[in-house]
């Protein structure tokens, strides 16, 4: 028989009591736009520890982050999944008896043997307390869906009038490959009011950021719909990421106007097929890379990862310093949010020079109109613009596995006339073009990226 543990009931009247005093504002519809106008950027747990961070962690990746990166926009840290298993494990998932924390409304607690902060009934309001202390801001993880012990137990849902779990769950389209949750009904009375119980506790404890998982294949539209509303009327901004799976893009109108950023692959690891194939699905999401709402590309997968992984050995990046940056170029010309998903204070120089270049953070965050100009025959480029300062962007990408090959653009396919002053944004180095075009030679997975200006 599986071991569970159910916090007290006096857990709900803590809950209650500090949810009462929460802000109350709702946001009028496609207003959580604002709150991500630029690419979103942040470290997030998974890489480095899986299913298995504990606070001490957590704490170390935000103190470094606050002292080296946030200067460079870099602000958001997120605890990944499972936070709320006391017995967790590196390598997978227990799901053979897993020690589930979670209150008497069926809502996940941290589990205090990872989180001590979390005692006494305080959840994760003292760790975000910690990280906002910093200038930082803290998110979570979250399967969708409603906890199968919720069901089993027919826990009442708060608000929603003597409705119980066991009243809004189906167990189809249950996650496959994780079976902690239960579909949830969208259109069953108590559904909505589920998540707007979830979101009004997560506000209470500080949370800015919340990535869903299993929300894209199938894409449920029913749950994203009580997800959006659920954080409008939370009153917190509450930055909503979907996650994982290879959003279909006849989703992309309905996701755009839910969700901040989705994901458009599946878990992106430290191997080229994963970057190539990343860069072949991002085709078809060029035009809908738009303020508040971005294309993701996944977590970063640089630097010492799988500490505690759900796959792999304990390592550093098995990516070559090449590969590392033709990813790093990629993310950021291509806006995508940017997660670092290796252990932070393991960081060498060089990981750190890939997320500390000014002139690419002025890119990635200043840049407009995206657009692939071709990927064909092993070659990829694409482009961008700066309005602020006019600015053409350019990464030229040779994605072959045995050629060098040269790589060359019209500089008239760019908008662009005459002489051309040309910075490689990598390594500094100045010079100018004076051709029709530019070019470069490059090596089996290499790439380069330049800032341009000419005559338009």
């Amino acid at each position: 028989m599986k071991k569970k543990y159910i916090v007290p009931f006096i857990l709900g009247l803590v809950f209650v009591s500090i949810s009462s005093n929460a802000q109350t504002k709702v946001f009028k519809k496609e207003e959580f736009k604002q709150w991500a106008q630029t690419p979103p950027m942040g470290w997030n747990s998974w890489d480095c520890y899986g299913p298995t961070v504990e606070e001490h962690e957590v704490k170390a990746n935000a103190d470094y982050m606050a002292k080296n990166l946030k200067k460079f926009g870099w602000e958001y840290i997120v605890v990944d999944i499972r936070w709320f298993v006391e017995n967790d494990k590196a390598g997978g998932y227990n799901q053979t008896d897993p020690r589930y924390v979670i209150d008497q409304y069926g809502r996940y607690l941290p589990a205090v043997n990872r989180f001590p902060s979390a005692k006494d009934e305080q959840g994760f309001k003292p760790l975000a307390d910690y990280i906002h202390k910093q200038g930082l801001k803290f998110g979570i993880h979250i399967m969708r869906g409603i906890p199968k012990k919720a069901v089993e137990d027919k826990m009442p849902i708060k608000g929603a009038n003597g409705i119980t779990a066991d009243q809004i769950y189906t167990t189809a389209l249950q996650c496959e490959w994780l079976k902690d949750n239960y579909t949830i009904l969208a259109d069953k009375p108590g559904a909505q009011e589920y998540y707007d119980s979830i979101f009004e506790l997560y506000a209470s404890w500080g949370v800015d950021f919340i990535k869903i998982d299993d929300l894209s294949r199938p894409y449920h539209e029913g749950e994203i719909n009580l997800i959006r509303n659920a954080i409008d009327k939370c009153g917190r901004k509450i930055v909503l990421s979907t996650s994982p799976g290879e959003t279909p893009i006849t989703a992309a109108p309905h996701v755009k106007e839910h969700a901040n950023m989705w994901r458009m692959v599946d878990d992106v690891w430290d191997t080229w097929p994963h970057i190539t194939h990343l860069m072949k699905v991002s085709e078809q999401w060029y035009p809908h890379i738009a303020p508040g709402t971005w294309p993701d590309c996944d977590m970063i997968p640089l630097g010492r990862i799988s500490v505690r992984g759900e796959r792999g050995e304990d390592r550093m990046t098995r990516l070559t310093k090449d590969e590392q940056y033709t990813l790093i170029t990629f993310f950021n010309i291509f806006k995508s949010p940017l997660f670092f998903g290796g252990d932070l204070p393991s960081n060498d120089a060089f990981t750190l020079s890939l997320l500390t270049n000014n002139d690419v953070v002025k890119m990635h965050n200043e840049s407009t109109d995206v657009k692939q100009l071709f990927q064909k025959d092993g070659k990829i480029a694409v482009t961008s613009k700066n309005p602020k300062d006019g600015s053409v962007y350019l990464a030229l990408i040779n994605i072959s596995d045995t050629a060098s090959e040269n790589i060359s653009v019209n500089l008239s396919d760019l908008g662009i006339y005459g002489n051309t002053a040309v910075l490689n944004m990598w390594t500094g180095e100045k010079s100018k073009v004076s051709s029709a075009a530019i070019s470069a030679e490059l090596k089996p997975h290499s790439s380069v990226l330049y800032q341009l200006k000419g005559k338009k």
